[in-house]
């Protein structure tokens, strides 16, 4: 029964995704599977009439004429169907794969695509999952199309003899087992190489990725790289090899005993109408259906085993399709609404498994609305993690993250991201055009170029972007052409690392109305100038809105509300800058580090005291 649903899920997305070109494949495949049979009985009328002597021509121009009709058919069918079939699958596809991807947009958060296990089973999805709906529509319609040529045929050799059509249908026995435990195998043999492939597509992506390529050829690692590729390239090769000779050893085996029937039916055939039991039309008819019946029998075993196969791929794809949010929400989540009184994170633990430790212990923040807060520690200490609770990428493993003291768990995931902007240290690079990447941050903003230049201005990106070849139309890209370089690479540009900061900055800028903009190293990569500019109008846009800076750079978390330092995933102080300072505590001892590298030495390297020096 689960393989019925599923077989039947995958036939209404065929049908909703090309109903005509399914309807009209599907009388083609009928069509096609009378023409075989009607061409030989025809074939058997002429020759009967033609052997028995004093017959007229025009006694023979009908049936020649149908002859002739079948013939013309038999020729058409095939290639119309042929088209049919790639129009069928080209279409399917496209509407399997945007149900596969808009599944994929569902997920709230970040679990999934951190699961090797589904990320494999998103790697058989989008490669063979897609096409399972089109395989079955075309292994289906030919189970049609053989059953009709079998019946028929089967009918006239049981005419004949039924012992004829018995020894035909048992001979096809060991030939749908076969196939069918070929179909179980090729399955298993694309989802045991999915994973492998993966990873040849990850070593393929550094050996031509720009970005990757300066590190690679500085170091030399190319010659590394290319042999743990090719390691998985022959682990899948040999996958298949080894699927390939079974199938060699089985099908040639089936092949053996297929011509060995017909073999001897062929002989009896012969013999009879030695003995006047039979007629020589129906010699021709023998022939002709021994041959269809054994045709058709092994294209019905070999589109049994494809529908089979075909299942087991689209069981993968539902598996996708069908996850669901990877976060909880509510049937009737409520909307999120402007902030008001502030965030709060009430004894928050989270870690990012059962078996991990934990990433933050006991957290208790409140972020007041229309506040700054400064969120600073060591590397490992719970900032970036912080940052995914409050967008709600993770829920909390114990404790409650609340919005204007509601759970965001209970808030709509999509309205509760309007009222959020962020901009990540690790920002994406999109290899779009310029106006394309700040818009990206809100959509609507896409074909408002005063809002899109209003947001690169204040990330400092502007005058940047006007000395593009084609300004904020530039594709950022030297990867593939864009529809308007015309071939042209020159026209593509490729950033420094600061600049695209500049631009991942103005992206989390394009929404004016944020309700919270977080801001997770965003000037990491600027020079000491620039991040003063930028942190500058930041501090500007900032003003009176509700804004989390987390930053390693403290001379730009000073003149935050509130400052608070994270230390191996709990809160150990927070307060003002100077206050915090004052009390000596670890935010005393981390700026006084980076202070330090600010003010001169005495002879023996040691920093100069700050009242005998510049401070």
């Amino acid at each position: 029964m689960p393989s019925l649903r599923t077989l039947g899920r995958a036939a209404v997305l065929a049908r909703h995704a090309a109903p005509i070109q399914v309807a009209a494949y599907l009388g083609l495949s009928l069509a096609g599977g009378f023409t075989p049979l009607a061409a030989a009985w025809l074939t058997k009328l002429v020759v009967d009439r033609l052997v028995g002597g004093g017959v007229a021509w025009r006694d023979l121009v009908g049936l020649a004429l149908a002859l002739a009709g079948t013939g013309v058919a038999a020729a058409l069918l095939p290639p119309t169907a042929r088209y049919l079939r790639r129009e069928t699958e080209r279409r399917i596809r496209l509407f399997a794969t945007a149900r596969l991807y808009t599944a994929v947009d569902r997920f709230v958060g970040l679990r999934r695509f951190e699961d090797p296990a589904f990320l494999d089973r998103m790697q058989v999805s989008r490669t063979s999952g897609v096409n399972a709906p089109g395989m079955l529509v075309d292994h289906g319609l030919g189970i049609i199309r053989a059953t009709i040529t079998i019946a028929g045929f089967g009918g006239s050799l049981f005419l004949l003899g039924p012992w004829v059509a018995a020894v035909v249908l048992v001979a096809a026995v060991p030939a749908f087992l076969a196939e069918l435990a070929l179909a179980r195998r090729r399955a298993a043999v694309v989802a045991e190489v999915g994973q492998a492939e993966r990873r040849e597509i990850f070593y393929a992506g550094l050996l031509t990725n720009s970005q990757a390529a300066k590190e690679i050829r500085i170091f030399g690692a190319g010659p590394y790289l290319w042999a743990k590729m090719s390691t998985e390239l022959r682990g899948i090769n040999e996958g298949y090899r080894r699927l390939d000779r079974r199938e060699l050893a089985t099908q040639s085996a089936l092949a053996l005993l297929g011509a060995s029937v017909a073999a001897g039916l062929l002989l009896w055939t012969v013999r009879s109408v030695t003995v006047g039991v039979l007629t020589v039309g129906d010699v021709s008819l023998v022939i002709a259906a021994v041959a269809a019946v054994q045709g058709a029998l092994s294209s019905l075993v070999t589109d049994a085993a494809g529908v089979h196969q075909a299942r087991l791929l689209f069981d993968h794809y539902l598996a996708v399709a069908d996850a669901g949010p990877d976060l909880p929400v509510r049937p009737d989540p409520l909307d999120a609404p402007p902030l008001r009184a502030g965030i709060e994170l009430r004894d928050v633990w989270f870690r990012y498994a059962e078996d991990a430790p934990w990433v933050l212990r006991g957290v208790n923040l409140h972020i007041p609305a229309g506040r700054s807060i400064a969120v600073v520690g060591l590397n490992g200490a719970g900032k970036s993690t912080l940052i995914k609770l409050l967008c709600r990428l993770y829920d909390p493993t114990r404790g409650q993250v609340l919005w204007d003291g509601v759970d965001l768990r209970e808030l709509d995931p999509a309205r509760l991201r309007n009222r959020i902007r962020a901009v990540f240290q690790d920002a994406t690079a999109y290899d779009l055009t310029a106006r394309e990447n700040v818009a990206l941050g809100d959509l609507s903003a896409l074909h408002d170029p005063v809002r899109v230049e209003r947001a690169a201005r204040r990330a400092g990106a502007h005058d940047r972007i006007t000395r593009l070849p084609h300004g904020y139309e530039t594709s950022l890209t030297r990867i593939f052409f864009s529809p308007g370089d015309a071939g042209d690479a020159s026209t593509g540009v490729v950033l420094s690392g600061g600049e695209w900061q500049r631009l991942s900055i103005a992206r989390g800028l394009v929404l004016d109305q944020a309700d919270l903009l977080v801001l997770d190293e965003p000037s990491s990569a600027l020079d000491a100038e620039a991040e003063y500019e930028v942190h500058a109008t930041l501090r500007e846009h900032r003003r009176e809105r509700t804004s989390l800076l987390v930053s390693h750079r403290l001379g730009v978390v000073r003149e935050a509300d509130l400052i608070v330092v994270l230390d191996e995933g709990r809160i150990v102080e927070s307060g003002g800058h100077d206050e915090l300072v004052a009390a000596g505590g670890a935010y005393a001892r981390l700026f006084t580090l980076q202070a330090a590298s600010y003010r001169p030495t005495d002879p023996e390297g040691q920093p100069v005291p700050a009242t005998k020096g510049v401070g």
